[in-house]
């Protein structure tokens, strides 16, 4: 299928602006870049949002509760941020966190775990899984229900879902219901399948990017540990149940589809879908990009479906 004709035209517009690339800008001026590419979004209603500070194993971890309209108790989602773990924050998680918030009828708690170059792997992974931990531990007072948990996220985060997903089995950690993976990073040591070469640029993630995030991420030796790469792992048994969106015009498809594979082959209850036209990013342009939205609406339909079983 061809790119969208609402992506042909955005990417069209950026190629117009001729801003450096990414790889060229500096850390703060990348972060800066991607909260304006990435806004919130308080016109999608929900029934509180609330931020904390919590304690993890290497210090205080930022969160924001976004709880929806009703009495509770109420099933609960990580969500986990996108930026290849350089760039991104509780801003740029907005809209998608709202969104989930609302359509799926939880509560949603995102996490603004430590970013790389300055917190290297595993900073990353060990904040999203002592914020699930804590979520676990502390479900009631945010009237939510701990025995319905799920870990969610797109790219970076989704990778941080799979991740956290891992941990919780390997460290007697909480019970997951389900992951949501969107178009996540799963292999950081191999960078030779058809989508890398076919989305190697044009199309907003570019090859030369993912090289950049990983640089800064995780040295050579960690990237085949499965707490960075969670397609490295040896077994992939006895883990939740899954989704994995990928992109069809996206350097990141070929690894999501292999991770969904996997899963699968393992025994795990998985679904993956490749959406023909749309690029990386959809799952926050629910409403810019209108055809994107059924990635959303399918999304959302999945985590309610495990949270009913």
């Amino acid at each position: 299928m061809p790119l969208l004709t609402e992506y042909r035209a955005l990417l069209d517009q950026l190629a117009e602006a001729d801003a450096p690339p990414l790889t060229e800008m500096p850390i703060e001026a990348a972060r800066a870049m991607f909260r304006v590419a990435q806004p919130t979004r308080p016109d999608i209603s929900v029934g509180n949002v609330e931020e904390r500070a919590i304690e993890g194993r290497n210090g205080s971890i930022p969160i924001r509760v976004y709880t929806p309209i009703g009495t509770g108790p109420f099933p609960v989602t990580m969500m986990f941020h996108g930026g290849g773990w350089v760039i991104g924050d509780l801003e740029t998680v907005d809209a998608q966190s709202r969104q989930v918030c609302t359509q799926v009828g939880c509560v949603v708690v995102a996490v603004d775990y430590r970013l790389a170059p300055e917190h290297r792997f595993p900073a990353a992974a060990e904040d999203s899984y002592d914020a699930t931990v804590w979520t676990h531990e502390n479900a009631t007072q945010l009237n939510a229900d701990p025995t319905r948990l799920a870990v969610a996220g797109d790219s970076a985060g989704g990778n941080l879902a799979a991740v956290v997903a891992q941990m919780a089995r390997d460290q007697g950690g909480p019970s997951l219901v389900f992951q949501l993976l969107v178009y996540p990073v799963t292999n950081g040591s191999v960078f030779e399948t058809d989508s890398y070469h076919d989305n190697a640029e044009g199309y907003m993630l570019t090859s030369d990017s993912m090289h950049w995030f990983w640089n800064h991420y995780a040295e050579e030796g960690d990237r085949s540990n499965p707490y960075a790469s969670p397609l490295c792992a040896s077994d992939l048994s006895n883990l939740p149940p899954a989704l994995v969106q990928v992109a069809e015009f996206d350097p990141l498809r070929d690894e999501g589809l292999q991770y969904a594979d996997a899963l699968d082959a393992a025994g795990v209850d998985t679904q993956s879908h490749c959406y023909e036209g749309f690029i990386h990013g959809f799952f926050s342009h629910f409403d810019t990009v209108p055809p994107t939205r059924i990635a959303m609406d399918d999304a959302c339909a999945a985590l309610q479906s495990a949270f009913n079983r």
